[in-house]
């Protein structure tokens, strides 16, 4: 279950990235080499196939026509269009405050009894204490310059943990080491979130 609408964004471009590289792959074409093709710069076909450009349709009109899989652009397109709504909608909910974009997330929760959730990098929501969730907000409020309503965005996410209480509903939880090695506090002198590296703590 991946529970971040940035993440999911993420996962949608690499998902149809991974499309257009299967695409291109048997036609013997190197990234590169559609590139050269389609007259776009070097790199630019393998930032679309990984994710990390969102491709026009004028872009996919290049993969099919170069890869002679005219009849797969229209599935294309209306994949691209889908995520670029899904991106314009994470944006409205950032700009309206995280309290909002944390309670777009409890119909899902409400809804879904088996929980899959693997993060590699820092605790889970549902796992988070208020203070560890302060932290981690506080940080992508001043980091994306958005409305400071992070109290409230707290205390969302932490009614969101009565589910782990439901006897009804099964977690799998996969957490990498990282996660709980650096822990995030809170900084006032510098207005963000630090972490404690492990040498530099002292043992409880």
């Amino acid at each position: 279950m991946n529970t971040s609408p940035s993440s999911a964004v993420q996962d949608a471009r690499a998902a149809l990235g991974k499309r257009l590289r299967d695409i291109r792959k048997p036609t013997g074409l190197t990234a590169r080499a559609l590139a050269a093709r389609a007259g776009w710069s070097e790199s630019k076909a393998s930032r679309i196939e990984n994710g990390k450009t969102p491709p026009s349709d004028q872009d996919l009109l290049a993969y099919v026509t170069i890869c002679g899989v005219l009849e797969d652009y229209e599935d294309l397109r209306a994949t691209a269009h889908g995520i670029d709504e899904m991106y314009v909608e994470w944006k409205r909910l950032q700009r309206a405050g995280l309290k909002h974009a944390q309670e777009a997330h409890v119909p899902l929760y409400a809804r879904t009894s088996r929980f899959r959730i693997y993060e590699p990098g820092v605790i889970p929501g549902l796992l988070q204490t208020a203070d560890y969730a302060t932290a981690i907000m506080k940080r992508i409020v001043a980091f994306r310059q958005i409305p400071d309503d992070v109290e409230a965005a707290v205390k969302v996410r932490m009614l969101r943990q009565r589910y782990l209480h439901d006897a009804h509903r099964h977690f799998g939880i996969v957490l990498e080491e990282v996660g709980v090695a650096l822990p995030f506090r809170w900084s006032g002198r510098h207005g963000c979130p630090a972490w404690t590296p492990p040498a530099n703590r002292r043992a409880a």
